[in-house]
């Protein structure tokens, strides 16, 4: 099924059981610890079938099995790889492509602009599945008997079931991107679409719990268990899309300048209390550092402000208690909605600077502002 800070050589620090084996699309491939368990119980499930086939492997049979694990989750990396190609043609960034006991995933930064972007990026998953699995059945009909047969016949119908159940349309699965996609189109809202395919994520691990429940009475262990997993899996993934579509409805009706705090703009080598004078003055509630040709470089902390002792406040230049406004914390003024939400997830910051058309000072978006303007 599919669905940070930095070391010192830029890359993101790995995640208690994970390992990165490469790679692929420009992103890294990590494999959770997990995936070894599955491949233990594949091997183990599969031996009875590949002694059938193969008779007197004795241990070889479960080196089958886990060849075949390994083939299968080959497969699951093409379908994560579809997904990371075309998030990346679309222009955004995908950091890596994780393979776990449930599938994969892909972690794509940032939420499509367009309903267009959201349908093509979730159903090019399927699609990819779907055509191995056809592939694979039309080399079934032409491979003799052996285990190359039975590891193919299993690549066949893995990749076309993997196929035609991520495209239920309920979220977490790509078939739920793909309602919220449509959902949106016809509505023009996309909090609406996610809500809509969340709740239908939620409907169906219901269905699928109940269903689990159901298939127990006979005595039967693992395929309850595996169906509650899944389950589980459909209803938090469900959940915490419905949290997303309620903080994006929230920012929907945002407008960075109504909560723009009114700036002053001084020279960075100004005294901090000379600084601190005028913005009183002039009823200012931040300040911004500029150069000589009025670029803005940096915006006051008010903490570290409030921290210098009053007795060098005269002698401290303005500049050493300013954050240095890296990419990310200058904002256009008109920017609202969806567009300032994903600003604040990639750059978290207390304090964004706004800029006029012609790259003035607007005024300072507060962190806290924003907030409270969502927190209802």
């Amino acid at each position: 099924m599919s669905g940070s800070q930095r070391s010192a050589q830029g890359r993101a620090p790995l995640p208690r059981g994970m390992f990165r084996i490469g790679r692929i699309a420009g992103s890294d491939v990590l494999v959770s610890s997990s995936w070894f368990l599955i491949a233990g119980l594949i091997a183990v499930v599969m031996s009875p079938r590949v002694e059938q086939v193969q008779p007197g492997l004795g241990a070889w049979t479960y080196v089958v099995g886990v060849a075949f694990a390994i083939a299968l989750y080959l497969a699951v990396l093409l379908h994560e790889a579809s997904h990371a190609v075309v998030a990346r043609r679309f222009g955004f960034t995908v950091h890596s492509i994780t393979l776990h006991f449930l599938g994969g995933a892909t972690s794509i930064e940032g939420e499509a602009r367009r309903p267009r972007q959201e349908f093509w990026i979730a159903v090019v998953g399927p699609i990819t599945s779907i055509a191995v699995g056809a592939a694979a059945l039309a080399a079934w009909f032409v491979t003799p008997d052996g285990l190359l047969r039975l590891v193919i016949e299993g690549l066949a119908g893995a990749n076309l079931m993997i196929g035609v159940l991520n495209l239920v349309p309920a979220l977490p699965l790509d078939g739920g991107r793909v309602l919220k996609a449509g959902v949106w189109a016809m509505t023009g809202r996309v909090h609406t679409g996610t809500a809509v395919a969340a709740w239908t994520g939620r409907g169906t691990a219901v269905l699928v719990g109940l269903f689990a429940l159901w298939s127990s009475r006979d005595g039967s262990v693992v395929n309850p268990l595996v169906l509650l997993v899944v389950a589980l899996f459909l209803w938090t993934g469900a959940s915490q899309a419905l949290a997303v579509a309620g903080i994006t409805r929230q920012f929907s009706g945002v407008v960075a300048s109504d909560l723009a705090r009114r700036a002053l703009t001084v020279p960075s080598d100004l005294p901090l209390a000379e600084a601190m004078r005028q913005a009183r003055e002039a009823g200012a509630g931040s300040i911004v550092t500029a150069t000589a040709d009025g670029r803005p470089v940096g915006v006051v902390d008010e903490t570290a402000a409030r921290a210098v002792p009053a007795d060098r406040a005269p002698w401290v230049a303005v500049s050493t208690v300013a954050r240095t406004l890296e990419p990310g914390l200058t904002l256009p003024v008109r920017i609202t909605g969806a567009a300032l939400l994903d600003t604040v997830r990639s750059t978290p910051a207390s304090e964004y600077v706004l800029l006029d058309d012609d790259g003035r000072v607007y005024g300072v978006l507060a962190a806290a502002d924003l907030i409270r303007a969502v927190r209802p």
